[in-house]
């Protein structure tokens, strides 16, 4: 049974990872390397927050009593008096010389995904050019800029080092170094994100559960979008236009001509059909003295196209995603007073209902889970998760002291030791990195950065925010384990305590040398996360955002009551438009979403969307 928790989780966390992948990108039109390093970046980390509970009840000795004169002692305490008796193995123990082979190869290629491959292959996929040898040397000049950066903070370290009497350079002092500095950078941004999802995960299912509010919402989101979806129809004919002149300018002799027909290949097919390709005019290039782009205006077009296709049909199936949402919302405010106690929908749906809508999910039984128990479900869901985060805010700011502990988790973990309860121990880690995980993940799915990092579902993800949510991800667990570890107790390096360490931490190094980071800023840093937090609450960077003329939903907000109108308004038409035909209509809508899903072009290694800045990774906007 040793090997089979392991093989189990792998398998989980693999379909875990395919799951969201096909969820977020498209298998069909999205380069296959593009899916490859992303669903092995998810995987990478998820599967780290999966096996650590298990490396830390590996540790711990098999659940057998070790006695003194006048009782028990605690684990991992070692004494003369000491009786050791023949012990029982955990179902779960992993083989001695495993889990460090397992961490380092899992550590090592998710970094080398992160710092290395990741970033190159953002940087090709973007280039726009039509060549392979362009755009590896568009990607190679923008990643030495990149690295540059990265390697002058590597280098301030080293001389750190060598200037300092007490420390001594050595090849694992070196990787230390490199570790510290990559987990530095991530927990950086780790108690950023932490502490927005810690008051806003509860806040959102608080809200899930009145009607009233959600459903101003959505008539807020519904005008917020149709206003992005409008400028993407204008952006799109814009750009069209300029691929309109330039395929009557370059005629089919041209040397460029085989560029101006890779960019008719990304246009819409009712576009292309308009274009044509000009096949029948034999009018030589030269004949006439009119200006030709030159290739390098043509790569630019190319991005455009890419960006303003890949946007629209993206906004197209988001707002007809949007209005079944509001129609939805607007059923259950009509069936609320409902005295048959029996859920009737504005738009039956055209198809007849399956065995589950005819025996399990009834109308009756609909009515009861729409208007009744959701909402308390939700409730109890957001107060649980309020009490998990209040745990969190304290043991963070409270994890380095180890007489008395503090930290509620590090309370809960020594409790189970006490009693070689290793399921427990599981369970509780589990329970515990699955909670931060899902606060800080959660976050990174929410981000948007403008119209040039955003994870939309349903296949609307481009190639670049696949990528950067990959690296971003790899970026942020290792320094969101050492933090969990340190909860608990479990890192020496923290806790200044002598137990054996997991084999998590025996990669990672001794952080001591670097002693400033770990006695400082890994310690004092989280504590942070009090002040983000109580930012979050009252929604000070919503409120910023808002007066810097970036719409958010605020409550009482004149512009804000607008919106909901105009929200309001825009869904009543979409109802009205819809008509008493509405049968026909949800068919051809889902056709229509389908065939938007298959129409749209992905960015790939061969088209891209328009980067008009290269200082994208830095700016982070909660919209």
């Amino acid at each position: 049974m040793s090997g089979v928790a392991l093989a189990l989780e792998v398998v989980v966390v693999f379909f875990l990872a395919l799951f969201l992948l096909h969820r977020y990108g498209d298998f069909r039109k999205q380069h296959r390397m593009v899916l490859f390093a992303t669903l092995l970046a998810w995987f990478l980390c998820f599967l780290i927050v999966f096996i650590l509970p298990l490396d830390v009840s590996t540790v711990r000795p098999p659940a057998c009593v070790e006695t003194r004169v006048k009782g028990v002692v605690p684990l991992l305490s070692y004494s003369q008096s000491l009786v050791p008796k023949i012990c029982q193995k955990p179902w779960s123990y992993i083989p001695d010389g495993i889990l460090p082979v397992f961490w380092r190869v899992v550590y090592w290629t998710s970094q080398f995904l992160t710092w290395l491959l990741i970033p190159f292959m953002q940087s090709y996929a973007r280039s726009g050019g039509f060549s392979i040898s362009g755009k590896i040397k568009t990607a190679l000049i923008e990643n030495a800029i990149y690295y540059g950066t990265y390697l002058l903070i590597f280098c301030s370290l080293l001389i750190y080092v060598a200037v300092t009497p007490e420390l001594h350079l050595s090849w694992s002092g070196l990787r230390t170094i490199g570790i510290t500095a990559a987990n530095t950078w991530g927990l950086f941004l780790l108690v950023l994100l932490l502490g927005y999802g810690l008051v806003e995960i509860p806040r959102t299912y608080w809200r899930a559960s009145c009607h009233g509010q959600l459903l101003a919402k959505t008539y807020f989101k519904a005008a917020k979008l149709m206003t992005e979806k409008a400028d993407a129809e204008e952006n799109l004919e814009d750009v069209m236009e300029d691929v309109r002149t330039v395929n009557e300018t370059i005629k089919y002799n041209h040397p460029l001509r085989k560029c101006i027909d890779t960019i008719l290949k990304k246009c819409p097919v009712e576009y292309q059909e308009k274009m044509g390709r000009n096949m029948d005019d034999y009018e030589d290039f030269d004949d006439k003295g009119n200006p030709y782009p030159s290739k390098k205006s043509l790569v630019k077009l190319h991005k455009q196209v890419i960006y303003a296709v890949q946007r629209h049909n993206r906004t197209q199936v988001q707002w007809q995603i949007l209005l079944d949402k509001a129609f939805h919302l607007e059923d259950v405010a009509k069936n609320e007073s409902s005295s048959t106690h029996k859920f009737v929908h504005s738009f039956p749906s055209a198809e007849p209902p399956g065995w589950i809508s005819k025996y399990l999910y009834t109308p009756t039984v609909e009515w009861y889970w729409e208007c009744v128990f959701r909402r308390w479900c939700y409730r109890v869901l957001a107060v649980v998760l309020c009490v998990f985060s209040a745990a969190v805010v304290w043991s963070e700011c409270t994890f380095f002291s180890t007489q008395p502990v503090l930290s509620l988790f590090a309370v809960f973990i020594q409790l189970a030791e006490r009693d070689y309860n290793y399921v427990y121990i599981e369970m509780a880690c589990f329970v515990t990195i699955f909670f931060l995980c899902y606060c800080v993940y959660s976050t990174v799915f929410r981000i948007r950065v403008f119209n040039y990092y955003y994870l939309a579902p349903h296949h609307q993800t481009d190639a670049y925010s696949l990528q950067f949510s990959g690296m971003l991800f790899c970026r942020l667990t290792p320094p969101l384990c050492l933090n969990f570890l340190g909860v608990i107790h479990m890192d020496s390096t923290i806790s200044h305590q002598t137990r054996q360490p997991t084999a998590y931490t025996s990669i990672m190094g001794s952080m001591q040398v670097l002693s400033f980071i770990a006695n400082g800023f890994y310690i004092y840093y989280p504590m942070l996360i009090v002040l983000l937090c109580i930012a979050t609450y009252f929604s000070l960077g919503t409120r910023c955002l808002n007066l810097l003329g970036f719409q958010q939903f605020v409550g009482e907000n004149d512009l804000t009551s607008d919106l909901v109108d105009e929200g309001r308004e825009l869904i009543r038409r979409g109802t009205t438009d819809t008509g008493p035909s509405f049968k026909l209509s949800s068919v051809l809508y889902r056709s229509d979403k389908a065939e938007l899903l298959q129409d749209v072009e992905p960015l790939d290694f061969t088209g891209e969307e328009p980067l008009e800045t290269d200082n994208r990774r830095s700016v982070l906007l909660y919209l």
